[in-house]
């Protein structure tokens, strides 16, 4: 399979639940290329998912620390760490998303809650 074919093979396995298998595929495409960022992103994703809250951070962080217009990251740290109350850091990634993308649907919606 082709990095590609990974890729969306395991997005496919995340976005159907199937976790500890979508982990198995994005974990070969890291293994091949290791700045892959929508890997690593949905790496992210999943550990919050299945509650590994700190790790989920620090993932999604390194995403949008190596790649800072990668807004489909950053929005969804920010939403992470809304969950875990750290309003600040979300609000500054919450008002980043929207100066990336002034019309992010998902972030205007989210901003509301930012003093």
């Amino acid at each position: 399979m082709t990095i590609d074919e990974l890729y969306q093979q395991g997005f496919n396995l995340r976005c159907d639940g199937r976790y500890d298998e979508a982990m198995q595929m994005l974990n070969q495409v890291l293994a091949q290329d290791a700045n892959h960022p929508d890997a690593r992103w949905q790496v992210g994703l999943i550990q919050c998912f299945v509650g590994e809250f700190d790790e989920s951070i620090s993932t999604l962080q390194q995403v949008v620390d190596g790649n800072p217009r990668h807004v489909k990251a950053r929005y969804d740290l920010a939403q992470t760490q809304m969950m875990l109350g750290m309003m600040d850091e979300a609000c500054a990634n919450f008002r980043e998303v929207l100066n990336q993308d002034p019309t992010h649907e998902d972030a205007n919606r989210q901003i509301i809650y930012c003093p």
